[in-house]
């Protein structure tokens, strides 16, 4: 599991791999990942916007930006948290992701929740180090 913090916001990744949907002999590799978001704040903020960074590991980078996750905007209460399953394709054994959620404070500040930086790795895969 990888974890962040950001003014009392936990975020708890849990990535997977999904051999059932990836197909090494045609260059598809997909992953699934669990997300925590736990507001150990006093304040209530909603989730408005995403975005991800994800790299392959020939570094090829994608950009993904959005209002929400998987369809929705949540709002978390003090001592709430928000849990969502989603996935990521890519055309190479491994790579990485990592991103921000922007928030919405009660007082109308919109502030950015890191969300840790996490492998995606088929399992399994040899590496060589140089």
């Amino acid at each position: 599991m990888y974890r962040a913090t950001t003014r009392q916001i936990e975020v708890t990744v849990e990535p997977y791999y999904l051999a059932e949907q990836s197909d090494p002999a045609d260059s598809r590799y997909v992953w699934g990942y669990r997300i925590v978001i736990a507001n150990h704040s006093s304040h209530t903020v909603k989730l408005i916007n995403r975005y991800w960074n994800i790299t392959d590991e020939n570094g090829q980078v994608d950009e993904v930006t959005g209002p929400g996750v998987v369809g929705e905007q949540p709002v978390l209460g003090p001592g709430d948290s928000y849990e969502y399953n989603s996935g990521c394709p890519l055309d190479t054994p491994s790579g990485v992701m990592f991103g921000h959620y922007q928030m919405l404070g009660e007082d109308g500040e919109l502030f950015d929740v890191v969300i840790p930086a996490f492998s995606l790795d088929t399992p399994g895969l040899q590496r060589t180090l140089n």
